[in-house]
């Protein structure tokens, strides 16, 4: 998977009048269009270059967690001007902790964000973003005929089968050729919960049963996520990081209130022109 991105705090560059952006990102990657091939722009934001305030400084850009609106909108805007999408042309969920998956079709008026858990989008006109503080951010794509989609992925929706879900939404529209990211989210390590939870995990994905660093009972939600799309045969890489050991993410458990980091993803025009 070539990248002309980096890995760890990519800073965002100016964007047309509007000026330097400010916002950073834990990781981002650019694959360059080939003919008959479409490009994709992929990243996970951090906490960094924003204007929210308190618990949530300085780019949360979650809608549902007592920030302040305008200063959402605007941390919004800065990671979709970043992409070279208008703000609305990044699309959001309004996020259940279940499998359920909303289509984006191609010049669809925005209508607020769907109560859903994963989100495909076709072409290069939109992007679509899953928000996550400690959840696993999922991005996939087929650049061969222009399909992208992004997933959150909790103990709860990794068990309810939002990822395959949404592969499966994909492969229905057409995709032939899919690959994924990963996004950093909390380890195995940091995520203790009750052993009856641990070994219910288990039986969804038998490589999520963990240790914390105590000895207690845990999950690895993403561990559960790459086995998943293993199953599916879909090639994915993971960014490594733990959102609650990382000073550059949002951590719920480690923060209670706090706010959300987000896996993003575009297409760009294949070389020769978007097919019609």
């Amino acid at each position: 998977m070539a990248s002309t991105g980096a890995r760890c705090r990519v800073r965002a560059e100016a964007v047309g009048a509007t000026g330097y952006l400010g916002c950073v990102f834990y990781w981002r990657q650019r694959q360059e269009p080939e003919a008959g091939r479409y490009g994709v722009e992929w990243a996970f934001t951090d906490r960094h270059g924003g204007v929210s305030q308190g618990h949530y400084g300085s780019l949360n850009l979650g809608a549902g967690v007592a920030d302040d609106p305008a200063a959402v909108a605007e941390n919004r805007s800065r990671v979709a001007r970043s992409l070279g999408l208008a703000p609305a042309k990044l699309r959001f969920m309004s996020q259940q902790h279940g499998c359920d998956v909303h289509t984006v079709h191609p010049g669809q008026e925005h209508s607020g964000s769907p109560d859903v858990d994963g989100i495909v989008a076709r072409g290069t006109s939109q992007g679509v973003a899953a928000l996550v503080a400690d959840c696993t951010p999922v991005l996939l794509v087929d650049r061969s005929v222009g399909l992208v989609a992004a997933a959150h992925a909790g103990r709860p929706g990794m068990m309810a089968g939002v990822v395959p879900a949404t592969v499966q939404r994909l492969r229905d529209l057409g995709a032939v050729s899919l690959e994924a990211i990963v996004g950093p989210s909390i380890c195995g390590r940091c995520y203790e919960v009750p052993l009856r939870m641990r070994e219910a995990a288990g039986a969804v994905s038998p490589v999520t049963p963990a240790v914390t660093w105590t000895g207690t009972p845990a999950i690895d939600v993403a561990a559960g996520v790459v086995d998943q799309l293993t199953e599916l045969s879909v090639p994915c890489s993971w960014v490594p990081g733990c959102a609650r050991e990382s000073e550059d993410l949002y951590s719920y458990r480690g923060e209670g209130q706090t706010g959300r980091y987000a896996g993003v993803v575009r297409l760009l025009p294949p070389l020769g022109g978007e097919a019609a």
